[in-house]
């Protein structure tokens, strides 16, 4: 391989990564974007160098001898723990680089006409993944536990921990360009012309790599707790000896432990696992770097357009085709991810908190319905504030499509409705059974809560609809905002007025549960009927708000 070529590539991959991501729209200057890319890297190793030699003044001068024998012992772990969190966060990070350029049309064929290898194609690709924040924190932490360890007398151990942490980045980063390439097979190079199943593969794989990323995440913080951490992270590289991920970090245990010849045999098995994790980057890459399967096919006969499952609930074709439009859109973009990662990470919180919850607090009354609570009423209540706050901004520079459609006010604030309420309506039994499950609420508890999470939708996601059409703002360069930083304050605070409005009948009636207190004035079920009174009238005007809002911005008909 010629090094030389390999560096050019970077090159060319991160030039082409900024125009994808449209970090900037000036000129790029070579020599001054370099400069600064070296800056960031020197300034990182020159805080850790200062950090860690810091540390090591305290460790000799401040210390007492029992606190350096914790303190050795703990570092210790740390750096034991390196190579296995720097390979965590080099794939978190990786990952979200591959799934910012998959919505766009991107396309390498530098290989179709430059002199250049497969080899050095995906050496460049795997090293350009891992340039930025990834290579910053190695660069940062690896002087930072040198420095420290030439105080403590474990510098074999620090340099090893450096080598292993450069090695787990590369390995993360070949693991990244395995799934970009299995991408493109089975969904093509360009995402926007290769059908639905390229839709819903992007959409899958998303979901299940952060819903991974959160439980591991989850198990750490709410398992172990953030002060048994590492020791967790070095307990879970041991019990997984037989996971190839972590044989870097199981090699640089047992080296650490004084095994040696355990340490050789895993330090062999890490290198032909890195090895043949990179001849399959470049076999994969041989055979469906540049697959792009055909963007037409064409049938026989004569089209005839067919009814569907919208136009039987009701909906015009119009308002059929912006509903399919936007669940194309909201699969795809990875600014809108979120919103389905929410109510994900709202179930995961619960069950991995309630380990750590006594069964006698967890039997209580206000853990039992305010724990049923957030997982019921929270997730289907923002994720309506969400998708009514970007449902008119994501159209972006496309709006223009919407202005000369015959589309009308009322098409449009029906489909982007019912599209809002359909999400946000759908995850309710998902999060309302999984919150059942955890706390065991009662049963007048439970379909209490779910009828005032369906309140709160309707006339929170139509508040949101219509501050989403007023605020909406197109732009998508540097980045996509969606809506205006001043309207997305007004929409998080007249929201939360309006969910506060929908739910106050109910307030008496937590308190008097929770305090013993007799404050209450109304029966359970008549504050329900009154809180599904004020979220019908509250749902009207803002709908109807949401409808002039609409009829200005297609009258405008400006960009």
């Amino acid at each position: 391989m010629n090094w030389k070529t390999i560096r050019d590539l970077i090159g060319v991959e991160m030039k082409a990564g900024r125009m994808l991501r449209g970090k900037r729209l000036i000129k790029y200057n070579t020599g001054r974007n370099r400069f600064f890319t070296y800056l960031e890297y020197g300034v990182a190793v020159a805080i850790g160098l200062a950090v860690g030699v810091l540390i090591g003044y305290f460790y000799n001068s401040a210390f007492p001898a029992d606190i350096q024998s914790q303190f050795i012992t703990v570092f210790a772990n740390f750096q034991v723990s390196l190579p296995t969190l720097i390979l965590v966060v080099t794939l978190v990070f990786t990952m979200m680089q591959q799934f910012q350029r998959s919505g766009t049309s991107f396309k390498n064929q530098a290989p179709y006409w430059l002199p250049v290898t497969w080899q050095e194609h995906t050496t460049a690709s795997i090293f350009s993944d891992v340039l930025g924040i990834p290579l910053i924190a190695i660069a940062a932490i690896a002087p930072a536990i040198i420095a420290i360890a030439a105080f403590t007398g474990q510098l074999p151990l620090a340099i090893g921990a450096s080598v292993a942490m450069c090695a787990a980045a590369f390995t993360a980063g070949a693991t990244t360009e395995v799934f970009r390439i299995l991408q493109v097979r089975f969904t093509g190079a360009v995402y926007k012309s290769s059908g639905k199943a390229a839709i819903w593969v992007r959409f899958a794989s998303t979901l299940v790599f952060f819903v991974l990323f959160y439980i591991v995440y989850s198990y750490v913080i709410y398992g172990t707790g953030i002060s048994n951490a590492l020791q967790a992270v070095a307990s879970v590289q041991s019990a997984a000896w037989f996971v190839p991920f972590v044989w870097v970090g199981v090699t640089l245990s047992y080296f650490a432990s004084g095994m040696f010849i355990y340490g050789a045999v895993f330090l062999i098995l890490s290198l032909l696992f890195i090895l043949g994790l990179f001849y399959l980057c470049v076999s994969l890459n041989t055979r469906f770097g540049l697959y792009e399967p055909p963007a037409i096919t064409v049938s026989s006969g004569v089209y005839a357009p067919k009814t569907g499952v919208l136009g039987k609930l009701g909906f015009a074709p119009v308002e059929s085709a912006l509903l399919r439009k936007d669940l194309k859109a909201f699969t795809r973009r990875r600014e809108l991810i979120s919103a389905f990662i929410l109510p994900i990470v709202v179930i995961i919180i619960p069950i991995f908190s309630s380990f750590n919850t006594s069964t006698s607090s967890s039997s209580s009354a206000f853990p039992t319905q305010f724990g049923f609570a957030f997982t019921s009423l929270f997730p289907a209540a923002v994720m309506a504030m969400m998708l009514g706050n970007f449902m008119t901004g994501e159209e972006g520079q496309s709006i223009w499509r919407i202005y000369f459609s015959p589309i009308s006010a009322k098409n449009y604030v029906k489909s982007k409705y019912a599209f809002m309420l359909f999400f946000a309506i759908i995850i309710l039994p998902i999060t309302s059974i999984v919150g059942f499950f955890i706390y065991h609420p009662a049963l007048g508890t439970m379909f209490t809560l779910i009828a005032e999470s369906v309140f709160v939708v309707f006339a929170v996601g139509a508040l949101s609809l219509a501050n989403g059409i007023k605020g909406a703002d197109f732009n998508e360069v540097p980045r996509p905002r969606m809506i205006r930083a001043e309207w997305s304050i007004i929409n998080l605070l007249t929201c939360g007025a309006a969910g506060l409005a929908v739910l106050a009948p109910l307030i008496p009636n937590v308190i008097t549960d929770v305090t013993g207190i007799q404050f209450t004035f109304l029966a359970l079920y008549q504050a329900v009927i009154i809180s599904g009174v004020i979220a019908a009238v509250l749902t009207v005007i803002f709908y109807q708000v949401a409808l002039s809002n609409a009829k200005e911005l297609l009258t405008k008909a400006q960009v």
